[in-house]
């Protein structure tokens, strides 16, 4: 009963201290650089976090069920390259969309198929087809970008629909539909006790197998969907798009209390380490616009992170 309590207080107090940090964080930020916190601003920067927000969702997910994707950048590469197939074949702007997601789709149908078939952990699958995919992109694309996609396509990422992009309500619609699944149905249950015992789980009934192919896939689904995304608002696809994009991903789900272990996470928790993570990033950028402190920084808060979910789970 104590560690029950223990748990709750620590998932509720996670929120809260999020919250507080991202509020001292913009404090101190915005006596630095009074402009990086004005309204334009930080409208403009959070187009750029979408893709890395859709795809949190379903890693929330996963991290929760005792798994990891580390394919998701590649899946990524692998949609876009088959969108610039598409097009340059000739197939309608949105048939080329339609194949882009439907290849991730397949893509991380493949990698739960490789989990539960040949019970290889999840780490090794999923480094295995991250050089696999991006492999396969640069294979079928011949490292070419492809771009001139007409005005009707591109508009998706300059649209702004009652002041928030496309991608922006796609990531609400997303969250919101994960979090309903999560807290208020069976499977959402099922995904935390896998999670926390596999072996118990599958004695209790729990249909183990078809909750993993299914939450990879829609790691795949989300991967093809972020890259649709990411190629209206650069009007590009390339092969090389999705370069440790999931660092960053894995970061924020861990900083928002997923533990890296499975059985506990939070998807208000992944929402809160996404907004703290992203303004961290951009913040280094529009200061001092140095990739390598933003790749020490990221690292740092990814280790510090899971060093105090291990200490609150003892």
């Amino acid at each position: 009963m104590i560690a029950r309590h223990a748990a709750v207080r620590a998932e509720f107090m996670r929120p809260v201290v999020l919250t507080a940090s991202l509020a001292g964080f913009l404090t101190i930020a915005g006596r630095l650089e009074p402009g990086f916190i004005a309204g334009a601003t930080q409208l403009e920067l959070a187009t750029q976090v979408f893709e890395t927000a859709l795809l949190a969702v379903p890693m929330t997910l996963v991290l929760i069920s005792g798994g990891i994707d580390l394919s998701i950048g590649a899946t990524m590469a692998l949609s876009s390259a088959a969108f610039g197939m598409s097009f340059e074949s000739g197939a309608p702007i949105w048939a080329c969309a339609a194949c882009a997601i439907l290849a991730a789709t397949c893509a991380g149908a493949f990698n739960g198929a490789c989990v539960v078939r040949l019970a290889v952990h999840p780490l090794i699958v999923t480094l295995a087809t991250l050089s696999l995919f991006r492999g396969v992109a640069e294979g079928i694309s011949r490292g070419r970008p492809v771009s001139g996609f007409p005005e009707s396509f591109t508009e998706l990422g300059d649209a702004r629909w009652f002041g928030v992009p496309p991608a922006g309500w796609g990531f609400a619609l997303a969250w919101a539909a994960a979090l309903i699944w999560q807290r208020r149905t069976r499977g959402g249950r099922w995904i935390t006790a896998i999670g926390w015992n596999e072996t118990a789980a599958r004695f209790s009934g729990v249909p183990v197998d078809r909750i993993k192919l299914l939450l990879y896939t829609l790691c795949g689904t989300a991967a093809g969907a972020a890259a649709v995304l990411f190629i209206a608002r650069r009007n590009t696809a390339k092969a090389d798009i999705g370069l440790g994009i999931e660092l960053e991903v894995i970061t924020a789900v861990v900083l928002g209390g997923t533990s890296a272990s499975g059985g506990r996470g939070s998807l208000l928790g992944t929402l809160l380490g996404l907004a703290l993570l992203h303004e961290v990033r951009q913040f280094i950028s529009w200061r001092w616009n140095n990739d390598e402190l933003i790749l020490l920084v990221v690292g740092a808060m990814l280790i510090g992170s899971m060093l105090l979910n291990r200490t609150k789970a003892s």
